[in-house]
């Protein structure tokens, strides 16, 4: 986003300055007062866009600080306290460069959680949603300007955002156990926040024993992250997938001596070794490290597509707190996720969102034809191997056809990374969940809903002329955010709304997504019998709901071959 023009970006400035205003409005003089198991809290009655009278509660802290001693290591659970604790305005994001404006914004004091409520003494406990953002571990924020609760709360379900640790604060990984650096606070953060969650929701007429966790992108890979690692068992019920998991080629860092890279580009000038290095980033200015995680990956990681430096990694050694022990894959086989329904699916035209950035990019348009790099570093090949460039000239073929890859060929291109980064590592996951999670449904979706003005991530990434279903289109159909408006329930966008807030509450509460008795066709678990005829059915969510036949799913069978079995699942 930081090559959008000036004018937009004073734009999106101004709707954010109204939406903040907007938003005062919308915020009434009552006030609640709930205990939670770290002390009392007072949260606020405010107003949804439509009228909905919800209690908000806003920076409920679930951990201590992590700052200090803290920075970059697992979480601790906060400091009890007994007087009652001001919940009623939105807490700091986590530190992070801002994903429109040039600046760093945050603050390392952010794990705090959101909670929305229309009824804190329900007659039977509401089924609860946990929502755990994107932003590829780098952007990212639990608020009401990203996410406002006014589409969901209007069905009986209580609502919670988290935050968590971004970048290299929140994924930085030391070798040495002496320095008890192993990565992944980000995650370990949603894990602390997860049992918050489990011991409070009741107290804001939540169903602690009917919890669904769901996120996009980052957030979605999140999600799955929380599926397998043992460190979650029993923490929920239900989970919802959306462009993203484990599997996605972004959500696994690689490790190339990032933390002493990050540290000379903060402005060190030792030697090498841990020891030093952590020194320095222990006592480093935050926003000099978010600075310099920003020039990090030279042009040939890159070109092996490694986006971020510091994301979740394996963990060199176990710890008490460990997520990730070894690769996803091999801990997919045993989760004990593998007993609980599943919603998962992505977008029509994912890879939009790459759209301006690839288009302003001679060097990566001159790149476009060589496909030895879109083939999966998992594989392990070298990539001047005779395998890996058959691999290579497979996809090339599969894309690209007889076409010569120039700008002409952009949306080839933006459909190959489309399937690189988000449908085939959905596939590969359903593939999976039928081999080992044969026992629990899963559910299969493909949001295809195109609007001239609400599909508000295509819009940013895309601009005005082009059309299509972009990474993060959908998230607009579930919150009401500072790009949207008010709108009126007879337009198609509001229709959009209504199903796929109908079927993701509907999910919640009972764990099947049929929420319209008047449907027309009923959105089965994905079939392991149709899998094995290379049959694969979705349900299309655009102006109608669908079920068709994956369109995708020819080209994924081609990334599949490039598997052994014990490979793929």
């Amino acid at each position: 986003m930081s090559s959008m023009a000036a004018f937009d970006q004073i734009k999106i400035g101004l709707k954010m300055v109204d939406f903040k205003v907007q938003q005062r409005r919308y915020r009434t003089s009552e006030k609640t007062v709930v205990s939670t198991t770290y002390g009392p809290i007072k949260g606020v009655k405010r107003k949804s866009i439509y009228g909905q009278s919800y209690f908000s509660f806003e920076r409920i802290p679930f951990a201590k600080p992590p700052v200090g001693e803290l920075r970059y290591r697992a979480p601790q659970p906060p400091e009890i306290w007994t007087e009652v604790k001001s919940c009623t305005s939105q807490g700091p994001k986590p530190l992070q460069k801002h994903f429109v404006f040039e600046m760093t914004d945050g603050s390392e004091d952010c794990l705090y959680l959101n909670v929305y409520t229309k009824n804190l003494y329900p007659n039977k406990p509401m089924p609860v949603m946990v929502w755990i953002y994107g932003g590829g571990f780098q952007f990212g924020e639990a608020s009401r300007e990203c996410y406002s609760p006014d589409y969901l709360l209007r069905e009986d379900v209580v609502v919670i955002s988290i935050n968590y640790r971004l970048g290299p604060l929140g994924f930085l990984c030391l070798e040495d156990p002496e320095f008890d650096v192993p990565g992944n606070a980000g995650l370990k953060d949603q894990v602390l926040a997860l049992r918050w969650v489990k011991a409070n929701c009741s107290r804001f007429g939540g169903d602690s024993n009917n919890i669904t966790i769901f996120g996009d992108s980052a957030g979605s890979a999140s999600v799955h992250y929380m599926m397998i690692t043992e460190q979650t068992r029993g923490l929920f019920h239900k989970a919802i997938c959306m462009s993203g998991n484990t599997l996605s080629p972004w959500a696994v860092t690689p490790q190339r001596n990032w933390p002493y890279r990050l540290a000379v580009q903060a402005g060190y000038t030792g030697e090498a070794t841990e020891r030093e290095v952590w020194e320095f980033l222990k006592n480093a200015k935050g926003s000099d490290i978010i600075k310099a995680n920003g020039e990090l990956c030279i042009d040939e990681e890159k070109k092996e597509r490694i986006g971020f430096s510091f994301g979740p990694v394996i963990e060199p050694y176990e710890t008490s707190h460990c997520v990730v022990p070894t690769k996803p894959i091999i801990m997919m086989r045993t989760a004990w996720s593998n007993s609980i329904p599943l919603i998962l699916g992505g977008v029509s035209n994912e890879g939009l969102l790459l759209y301006s950035e690839t288009k302003s990019n001679p060097k990566c348009l001159n790149e476009l034809g060589d496909c030895r790099y879109v083939v999966p570093i998992e594989l392990n090949l070298d990539r001047d191997s005779e395998l890996c460039k058959d691999y290579g000239e497979q996809l090339r073929q599969c894309y690209y056809g007889d076409k010569t890859p120039s700008l002409d060929t952009l949306h080839e291109y933006l459909q190959m990374v489309s399937h690189e980064y988000f449908w085939f590592p959905i596939y590969r996951t359903v593939l999976s969940r039928l081999e080992h999670a044969s026992s629990a449904p899963t559910y299969l979706y493909r949001f295809d809903f195109d609007s001239k003005h609400f599909n508000h991530l295509r819009i940013l990434s895309c601009g005005k002329k082009v059309r299509g279903t972009c990474h993060g289109d959908d998230l607009s159909y579930l919150f009401y955010n500072s790009l949207a408006r008010k709108l009126k329930n007879h337009t198609r966008e509001y229709k959009c709304i209504e199903r796929l807030v109908g079927l993701w509450t509907h999910f919640a509460t009972y764990g099947n997504p049929n929420y319209d008795p008047e449907q027309s066709e009923l959105w089965e678990p994905v079939s392991a019998s149709a899998v094995e005829k290379h049959q694969l059915k979705c349900l299309n969510i655009s102006d109608d709901l669908k079920i068709i036949d994956v369109p995708e799913l020819r080209k994924l069978m081609v990334w599949e071959s490039f598997f052994k079995r014990d490979e793929l699942l």
